[in-house]
């Protein structure tokens, strides 16, 4: 059955007329009585009958009108839930990269959770290939990642500016008395890498791969936390995003040093999927990522 017939149905019973309820509908007079005739086989019973020049509900009219409201009540309220207002409440999952997880975003994320308290939001950590490779099968609504620039064609990506890059070190390295340090410094350094796959580790070893630069060990961590305190212990030095280093780095647990290459150069981005639909508590969260 038509819901529309149940609305057809209630016009003609306010109005007491089909000619009226027509006019009001922008229906045909014979649309609305069709539709009226419709309802009846439907269920089997007479609900108009006439009564002078005008028309009344019968019995089981007033009956199907009784249900008719409580219907229509309930989709409009159904289409209200699920209006823009309605989308505030639910949950957003965001694949990211740990370091942004946790010195970028939590601001970001406090000021998003008061303005819509009802909304949860879900953070799920990951190398850049694969957070990517996640927004475009649909398991995240969109992605927060650091990587060099990149267009793919499914995907758009909202640039967010650079994130600086840094080495970091014991305080007593001998690299930490230098004023600068070229890539061929680094020969036969301890480094302590992130987990396989990190866009900026991956620049990282090609660039100590064309000066020529030996590596003598390597740790690996997927956790930043573990990298700069095997750092501070003198394990290593390790290429870290620099708001992952600062504050050791004010505190004089770990020395930033004096490193910078062209090539290695990350951004931090937007990534969602060109046919992703953006109900209005989406678009808040990128509209604050890129204030």
């Amino acid at each position: 059955m038509d819901i529309r017939y149940l609305q057809t149905f209630r016009e003609v019973a306010k109005w007491q007329s089909f000619t009226r309820a027509a006019e009001v509908l922008g229906y045909a007079q014979s649309s609305v009585t069709t539709q009226i005739q419709n309802l009846e086989q439907e269920f089997g019973v007479v609900l108009f009958e006439r009564w002078g020049r005008k028309i009344r509900l019968t019995h089981s009219g007033e009956a199907l009108l009784a249900y008719s409201e409580q219907m229509l009540a309930l989709l409009d309220e159904a289409r209200a839930q699920l209006s823009e207002q309605a989308q505030l409440a639910g949950t957003l999952s965001i694949g990211t990269v740990e370091s942004l997880a946790a010195f970028y975003l939590p601001p970001i994320l406090r000021r998003f959770r008061q303005e819509q308290p009802r909304m949860r939001v879900m953070l799920h950590p990951g190398i850049c290939h694969d957070l990517r490779q996640g927004v475009k099968e649909g398991t995240y609504d969109f992605a927060v990642v650091l990587d060099g620039l990149q267009c793919q064609p499914e995907l758009t990506c909202i640039n967010l500016g650079e994130e600086s890059l840094v080495v970091i070190a014991a305080p007593d390295h001998p690299l930490a008395r230098r004023e600068r340090v070229e890539a061929a410094d680094f020969s036969g350094e301890n480094w302590i890498f992130t987990e396989a796959g990190c866009s900026y580790r991956s620049m990282l070893e090609a660039v100590l791969r064309d000066c020529g630069a030996t590596i003598e060990n390597a740790l690996e961590f997927g956790s930043l936390e573990a990298i700069k305190q095997c750092v501070a212990y003198g394990l290593g030095i390790a290429l870290v995003p620099r708001i992952a280093g600062e504050e050791e780095a004010r505190k004089g647990t770990l020395a930033i040093l004096p490193f910078s290459h062209p090539d290695i150069r990350v951004y931090r981005q937007i990534v969602y999927h060109k046919k992703k639909w953006m109900p209005q508590a989406l678009r808040r969260f990128v509209e604050l990522l890129t204030e």
